[in-house]
């Protein structure tokens, strides 16, 4: 598990197959949402360069060998449109960081790089002084999640992590209620 510090592997991960694209690249919770529908095509990905100079960059990457197989993004929730969410609440004054992206490039799915993911990015928070981290999955019951929707994890997958749930939201994806999940770091 690695800081995203590699533009390369982060647009393997998060990036489109044609640079004109206007794909997420994680961008979406990351920066404020006027900011992200403006952005087109390659302004994207160079926005994402720029994140990834600041101190704190946008994620951590898993690794199988030396091939990116997996991205997390994680950052203070504070520097993220969560902060302003009012569909996912806030649920107290705590400066706690937010986990809310997962992907894990095909042929490398059902190994395990989801849950070294999750652990990457709680060891990625604790070092960086974080008193706690939250997630915001979906509670699927068991049932199956639309892949192109499975990027925020589901409630067993973080519960499997020591993460408990700590509120319901008024947000949806593909049909299933998201919830908060959080892990105390302290």
């Amino acid at each position: 598990m690695r800081p995203a510090r590699n533009f390369d592997d982060v647009a393997t991960m998060v990036g489109p197959k044609r640079p004109d694209s206007n794909v997420c690249w994680c961008l979406s919770y990351r920066i404020p949402s006027k900011e992200n529908l403006a952005l087109r095509g390659p302004e994207r990905g160079e926005r994402v360069k720029q994140l990834m100079e600041e101190d704190l960059p946008p994620g951590v990457l898993a690794y199988d060998g030396d091939e990116v197989a997996g991205w997390a993004a994680v950052h203070p929730r504070a520097d993220t449109s969560f902060a302003s969410n009012r569909r996912i609440p806030a649920i107290d004054e705590l400066d706690v960081w937010s986990l809310w992206c997962i992907r894990v490039r095909p042929g490398h799915r059902g190994t395990g790089i989801a849950h070294h993911l999750i652990e990457g990015a709680v060891s990625f928070a604790r070092g960086r002084g974080a008193p706690a981290i939250e997630g915001y999955p979906v509670d699927n019951a068991g049932k199956k999640v639309d892949l192109t929707m499975a990027y925020v994890g589901t409630q067993k997958l973080f519960e499997q992590a020591g993460f408990a749930k700590v509120a319901d939201t008024e947000s949806v994806i593909n049909g299933l209620p998201r919830v908060v999940v959080r892990l105390d770091l302290r």
